[in-house]
């Protein structure tokens, strides 16, 4: 039986895939990234971040909650 994905299943893996990244940032502060698009250029993290830009009116910044 499959289980039923939660209706902000898009946040979520917006805010892992954030947290992965972030993660392994602080951990080698030289390392650079060099192939997000794969990661960035998805659909529903696209949508996660115009959600979030539309909530703040626009502007910059706003993080994870």
């Amino acid at each position: 039986m499959n289980a039923v994905q939660p209706a902000n299943d898009a946040k979520a893996k917006a805010q892992q895939l954030q947290q992965a990244l972030s993660l392994e940032a602080k951990g080698n502060p030289r390392r650079r990234f060099h192939a997000l698009y794969d990661k960035v250029y998805r659909s529903d993290i696209l949508w996660e971040a115009w959600k979030r830009v539309k909530g703040n009116g626009g502007s910059g910044g706003g993080g994870m909650e």
